[in-house]
């Protein structure tokens, strides 16, 4: 799922200005991260009621980067969309970007930042799993990513910051690369890693289309 994290309020009503604005929910990814739900779409629209600013109306899309069922729904809220000069997305870049194309006259406001493609380890808790970089190298190692775990995206590891199995940016933070050691190394299956990579090629991720 995409993560993401929701903006500053007071970043959030800079960018609002005190203009009429409408408010765009997700009920996938936004939801689950609990930064663009039904809760935290009414209780953002609570707050800036709260600051005076015109509120015009809401909607949670199923999801928000599916361009057909926006367009459906949002027709049932053409009157409050035309009674706001901005629509503030809480869902993901994705989503935001969908809803930039549906509603171009409007000035779109992305009300989260999109952090990763992550897996679920707790109800609230989210981890880095893919940067969807085009070009999947886990069979090298060993089912593991070191382009998104690694804050370095080594290729070829550890770094020197690497101290008993935790990174140098913080101690909270687990070597990928020494999961990737450990487990090659139960299955005896070190050798992989005696071949140098190549510095990435980031071409691959430049696909902007796919039709199947």
């Amino acid at each position: 799922m995409i993560i993401t994290k929701q903006k500053n309020f007071n970043e959030l009503l800079r960018c609002i200005d005190s203009k009429p604005v409408f408010l765009v929910g997700c009920n996938q990814c936004a939801t689950i991260c609990r930064t663009g739900g039904k809760d935290e779409v009414l209780a953002l629209k609570e707050a800036l009621e709260t600051q005076q600013i015109q509120v015009s109306g809401w909607v949670i899309l199923e999801p928000a980067c599916h361009q057909l069922n926006d367009k459906r729904m949002l027709k049932d809220h053409a009157e409050e969309l035309n009674k706001s000069t901005k629509v503030l997305v809480l869902a993901c870049g994705n989503g935001a970007q969908t809803l930039a194309e549906l509603v171009p006259e409007k000035e779109i406001i992305a009300g989260t930042d999109t952090l990763f493609l992550g897996e679920i380890s707790h109800v609230t808790e989210f981890n880095k799993r893919c940067v969807m970089c085009g070009e999947c190298l886990l069979d090298i190692y060993g089912g593991l990513c070191p382009v998104s775990q690694c804050p370095k995206s080594m290729l070829n590891g550890p770094c020197g910051g690497s101290v008993q199995g935790k990174c140098e940016i913080s101690l909270q933070v687990e070597c990928v690369w020494d999961h990737i050691y450990q487990g090659l190394k139960k299955r005896g299956a070190l050798q992989a890693l005696s071949v140098i990579q190549k510095p990435k090629d980031w071409s691959m991720a430049g696909e902007m289309k796919r039709r199947i």
